[in-house]
């Protein structure tokens, strides 16, 4: 019961809290979403050994086959960088966490108050889709 719930949670930020958050790439649909850890609570961070903390964001992308009925989640390679303005580029490196029929990649980096932070991120689902997601978001610590 407590795997379900930390689920539901997750799927929470990985696809209808963000209504049109994703992008088509051919047969896949790539929802994404990027939160400040404060975000989850701490069981969850502690169970997905997430750091929760004001000064760190987690980006969460999910890979649908929109080519199946039901859109049943698919595995992929996904790397990427995340660049402020000022030019600084972080490396994000990606996890793959899958909880039943659900796959997510999550990835933690730091932030600093009123941060604008560019994604750049390359996404391979083998024959089903390959492409680059790019989205740009504002970040607040939160103490």
């Amino acid at each position: 019961m407590k795997n379900w719930l930390m689920i539901a949670f997750i799927a929470c930020f990985a696809l209808p809290s963000y209504a049109g958050q994703f992008k088509t790439i051919k047969d896949v649909e790539a929802h994404y979403s990027a939160f400040n850890s404060t975000f989850l609570t701490p069981q969850v961070a502690r169970t997905y050994q997430l750091k929760r903390s004001g000064y760190s964001a987690i980006l969460n992308i999910s890979l649908l086959d929109t080519s199946q009925v039901g859109k049943p989640a698919v595995s992929g390679k996904i790397s990427g960088t995340a660049k402020n303005l000022i030019g600084q580029t972080r490396q994000l490196e990606f996890r793959e966490v899958k909880e039943g029929d659900a796959i997510y990649y999550l990835a933690e980096f730091a932030i600093s108050e009123e941060e604008n932070i560019r994604f750049n991120i390359d996404i391979d689902a083998g024959n089903k889709g390959k492409g680059a997601l790019k989205f740009t978001q504002k970040f607040y610590v939160e103490d």
